[in-house]
C-alpha cells in the first residue's frame, strides 16, 4: 500500500511541478486553442498540449515504482514485461498522433486509422481482449473471432468516448480520475498491485492536472491527453473484466466485473452513443463536432462549468454505487439498473434543457 501511495503522489507531484512551465512554453510557442468557432465555449486563448505532462507523469511514476521482483514466477515476469512493452509501444503511437492533432490538426479518418492500428496491436499481439460476457445476458464465453471483434470495438469506443467528452473545463480529467480511482481500489482488493499501480499513476496525474484544468482552465489536455487516457482506461477495463475469479474474495466474486466497468465509464459511453445516434438521424458524420453533448445541454441550462462537471461527477459516482447491486442481482438485472440510472439522467437533462429554452423564449 505504501508503494501505491508513492505511485499516486509521484505522478501528482510531477504534473503539479511541471505544468506551469509547460503552460509558459505553450504560450511562447503559440501552441494554443483560439475560440475561433461557435461551438467552442472558452473565451480566450488556452494552451492545448496538457496531455504531454499527463502521459509523462503516468509513465514515469509507473516505471519508477513498479517492482518486477514482487512477481512470483517466471511466467508472471514474462507476461508483465510483454504487456509493459505493448503498452509503451501503443501509447507512443497515440501520443504522437495526439500531439500532431493538437499542434497542426489531424483528419478524423487518420486518427481512426491510428486507433484501429493500436487496437489490433493490443488485441492480437498483446492478447488484451474480452473473452466473454461473464454472465451478462446469460453469456459467458464467446468464440475467438467474436472476442477479437468485441475487444477492438470496445477499444475504439472507449478511446473516442474519452476524446469526445473533453469539451468542458475539468470534465474528461475528472471523469478519468473517478474511473481510474475505482479501478485502482478494485485491483488493490484483487491483490494485483501492478494494475493498481498503473491505475493510481494515471489517477494521480489526472488529479494534478485538474488543478490547472478546472474552471477557469489554464490548459487543456488536447488529443495528446484524451487519446492516451482512453487507451490506458480501456486496457484497465479489459484487465478488470477478465480478472480470474479464483483470485477474488467472496464479495468481489459476486459483483459483476463488466457492470462495474460500464458504471465507471457510464458518462462517456452513454453520451457518445447518444451523440452518434443524433448525428446518424440527422445524416451527419459521427465525427463531426457539434454542441449536442449532455455537458453542453447543462451549460445551456444556465449552469456554470463548475456546476456542470460536479453534476456529472456525482452522477458517475452514484452509478458506480448502483453497479454494486450486482452483488445481490443477476448481472443482466444489475446492468439494467445501471442503464436505468443513465436513461434517467439523460431525461432529466433533456427536460431541464427544454425548460430553459422555453424560459429564454418567454424572456426574449
Amino acid at each position: 500500500m505504501a508503494v501505491l501511495i508513492l505511485v499516486f503522489l509521484t505522478a501528482f507531484s510531477v504534473v503539479l511541478y511541471a505544468t506551469p512551465a509547460l503552460i509558459k512554453v505553450a504560450v511562447l510557442k503559440r501552441l494554443i486553442d483560439l475560440p475561433s468557432e461557435d461551438r467552442k465555449i472558452h473565451k480566450r486563448a488556452v494552451p492545448t498540449i496538457g496531455g504531454i505532462i499527463i502521459y509523462a507523469a503516468t509513465l514515469f511514476s509507473f516505471s519508477l515504482w513498479y517492482n518486477i521482483d514482487d512477481l512470483e514466477d517466471f511466467s508472471q515476469v514474462y507476461e508483465s514485461v510483454k504487456e509493459f512493452k505493448i503498452l509503451v509501444a501503443t501509447s507512443l503511437v497515440l501520443f504522437f498522433v495526439g500531439v500532431k492533432d493538437d499542434i497542426i490538426g489531424t483528419a478524423p479518418v487518420k486518427k481512426l486509422f491510428a486507433n484501429i492500428l493500436v487496437g489490433l496491436i493490443l488485441v492480437l499481439m498483446g492478447d488484451i481482449r474480452i473473452t466473454g460476457l461473464h454472465g451478462v445476458f446469460g453469456v459467458n464465453e464467446i468464440p475467438h473471432w467474436a472476442s477479437v471483434f468485441l475487444s477492438l470495438f470496445t477499444y475504439i469506443v472507449v478511446v473516442n468516448a474519452m476524446n469526445l467528452i473533453d469539451g468542458v473545463d475539468g470534465l474528461a480529467a475528472g471523469v478519468g480520475f473517478i474511473a481510474t480511482s475505482v479501478f485502482g481500489v478494485w485491483f488493490v482488493f484483487a491483490n494485483d498491485y501492478a494494475l493498481a499501480s498503473l491505475s493510481f499513476s494515471l489517477s494521480g496525474a489526472l488529479l494534478g492536472f485538474l488543478i490547472f484544468n478546472f474552471s477557469p482552465a489554464k490548459i487543456f489536455m488536447g488529443d495528446s491527453g484524451s487519446l492516451i487516457i482512453g487507451m490506458f482506461i480501456c486496457v484497465l477495463s479489459i484487465k478488470l473484466i477478465e480478472f480470474p475469479l479464483s483470485r477474488l474474495d467472496s464479495f468481489w466474486v459476486r459483483v459483476s466485473n463488466p457492470v462495474l466497468v460500464i458504471a465507471a465509464l457510464i458518462y462517456p459511453l452513454t453520451d457518445t452513443l447518444r451523440i452518434f445516434i443524433i448525428r446518424a438521424v440527422k445524416g451527419q458524420s459521427p465525427f463531426e463536432a457539434d454542441r449536442n453533448h449532455l455537458h453542453h445541454r447543462l451549460l445551456d441550462c444556465g449552469y456554470s462549468h463548475v456546476k456542470t462537471v460536479i453534476i456529472i461527477y456525482l452522477y458517475s459516482v452514484l452509478t458506480v454505487g448502483a453497479s454494486l447491486l450486482s452483488y445481490y442481482l443477476n448481472p443482466s438485472f444489475a446492468l439494467f439498473a445501471v442503464l436505468s440510472c443513465s436513461i434517467l439522467f439523460i431525461l432529466i437533462v433533456h427536460l431541464a434543457y427544454k425548460s430553459a429554452l422555453k424560459r429564454n423564449k418567454i424572456v426574449g
